[in-house]
């Protein structure tokens, strides 16, 4: 049979060729592929979504594991709600023993424990409070609660009695303050026994035994006492143990104590006392002057602002009279008949007391001396007439806790914030002070302050008035404070200073000084001696 011509031919069924197979089969692989890697990215982010909350909640355990405190005063807690309950309870374990309801007060106690326990437990294992751990102790404080408020003890009476408890107890702390406060004053003004014993004796000794008086006639009118080539020391005071041992204490630690010359004042009752102790015992060879304030017959109330004002009925009145009503305004903290002995102002008159010096260190009789002081006398004043120890490093030793600022007088001339000063270990220039002529600048301020409106009372006030621009700041160790009154000085310190000063109500001579620190000054005290006076026994 004949083929058909190529025109006339039926067109034959085309079939797909291998290479449209072939794209097909590398588009289902790539869709598998692509399937394959969305699944896969699909986990990876799960695992991670897992991960990070995995990590919030250990940051969150961590963070409750560091901050329980921040438990207890979120609002939300279970610590929180359990700290107000127990609060509330324990003022309703007042207000129901008050109206005798022991039962409801006992109850109330046994839950306020469980409360305490559980939080105590909470915080110990660092960890928040549960919901099954707090409910039982919330809802059973709640009951009582409710059941205190049942009988009356509501929000109003709680917040009454309260009230009443706080004025009671505030009345109360007055009260023992007022009272411990005044039983300090009087433990601290009052001499022991065995002091007392020493002034009688001595006394005694003194107008029985002329040659004392003989001898000291001739001590004073040594040429040493006005020798400037000879370190001078003063001392003014009417009690013999105390000063002993200043004086026991400077030779002691001195280089060349044979050097050193004294100069003590004191009152007309315990001259005798005094110039019998220091004529009797030996001091290494120094030279002790003794002097009876009441033989300065040119400090009188002509003369000195002070002794005019120490003069006054109402300060007698004050401090002697025992009347509350005296019209002048001290504290009663102040009230101390130190302030008004005219020994006390005496440092403020160094120069007309001793004409012929250049240059003294002043010591008060609180103190012991633990280190040679002559290089004190060497120390460059740079023209200033007052060498002392700033007080300045706490707050409360700057010019405005002394003196009155609202006086225009005050505040127009110095500054508050200017850095104090102490007493105590004193080097005076008397060359510059009698050049600045201080004892007049003591005098105005004296006069000024004479209603007591710039300062209460004391001799430093006026004193940083006086010496103001002309004082120069010594080395902080050669005079540490605080040993009458701060049982937290550092060891360190006091091993280092030269000079520790027991300033404050517990001097060491009496029964209510601070026992670490009495050993310092009893090593200068003569117990033999006091022993052989019948004043101590053994």
């Amino acid at each position: 049979m004949r083929r058909r011509a190529a025109d006339y031919r039926r067109p034959v069924r085309r079939r797909f060729s291998c290479w449209i197979w072939t794209l097909l089969g590398i588009f289902f692989v790539a869709g598998f592929v692509l399937f394959v890697l969305h699944h896969l990215h699909d986990s990876e982010d799960h695992v991670e979504q897992q991960n990070s909350d995995r990590g919030s909640r250990n940051d969150q355990v961590v963070h409750e594991h560091l901050n329980f405190t921040q438990e207890i005063s979120s609002a939300g807690s279970y610590a929180r709600q359990l700290t107000e309950q127990m609060t509330l309870a324990k003022a309703y374990v007042i207000i129901a023993k008050e109206h005798n309801n022991l039962h409801l007060a006992w109850k109330l106690s046994v839950k306020i424990r469980s409360c305490q326990f559980l939080l105590s437990k909470a915080a110990m294992r660092e960890e928040a409070i549960s919901l099954d751990e707090a409910e039982p102790i919330i809802q059973s404080l709640s009951s009582l609660i409710f059941e205190a408020q049942d009988v009356h003890y509501d929000i109003a009476t709680t917040m009454m009695t309260m009230k009443s408890h706080i004025q009671a107890l505030e009345e109360r702390a007055n009260a023992a303050s007022v009272q411990s406060a005044a039983f300090g004053q009087l433990i601290a003004e009052s001499l022991p026994k065995s002091l007392h014993c020493l002034d009688i004796t001595l006394t005694t000794d003194w107008l029985k035994k002329m040659l004392l008086q003989d001898l000291a006639d001739k001590t004073r009118n040594s040429p040493r006492l006005v020798d400037n080539n000879l370190y001078h020391f003063c001392v003014f005071s009417d009690n013999v143990l105390a000063v002993s041992a200043v004086v026991n204490s400077t030779v002691s630690n001195a280089n060349h104590p044979q050097q050193l010359v004294f100069h003590i004042v004191t009152n007309g009752v315990h001259y005798g006392a005094m110039h019998t102790w220091f004529l009797s015992n030996d001091f290494k060879g120094s030279t002790i002057e003794v002097q009876n304030i009441e033989d300065f017959r040119w400090l009188n109330a002509s003369y000195s602002p002070v002794v005019k004002q120490l003069q006054e009925a109402d300060v007698q009145k004050y401090y002697f009279g025992g009347s509350e009503d005296a019209n002048i305004n001290i504290e009663p903290k102040l009230r101390n008949p130190k302030y008004i002995s005219l020994l006390n102002h005496l440092r403020f008159y160094i120069p007309e007391i001793y004409p012929q010096l250049e240059k003294v260190v002043f010591l008060d009789d609180d103190v012991v001396v633990q280190k040679d002081l002559t290089p004190l006398f060497s120390l460059d004043l740079h023209g200033n007439v007052n060498g002392a120890v700033e007080t300045c490093l706490d707050a409360y030793h700057r010019f405005y806790k002394y003196l009155n600022f609202s006086n225009p007088l005050i505040s127009s001339k110095f500054d508050p914030h200017t850095c104090g000063w102490a007493f105590g270990v004193n080097v005076f220039d008397l060359i510059a002070w009698r050049k600045a002529n201080v004892t007049a600048q003591y005098h105005y301020w004296q006069e000024q302050n004479a209603d007591g409106g710039i300062w209460k009372t004391g001799t430093l006030p006026p004193g940083l008035l006086a010496f103001y621009g002309m004082t120069e700041p010594l080395d902080r160790r050669w005079h540490v404070l605080g040993l009458g009154y701060d049982l937290h000085i550092d060891k360190h310190l006091i091993e280092s200073a030269a000079v520790i000063h027991f300033n404050g109500n517990m001097k060491p001579w009496l029964n209510l000084g601070i026992s670490s620190y009495k050993p310092l000054w009893e090593r200068y005290v003569d117990h033999n001696n006091l022993y052989i006076k019948g004043c101590v026994n053994r």
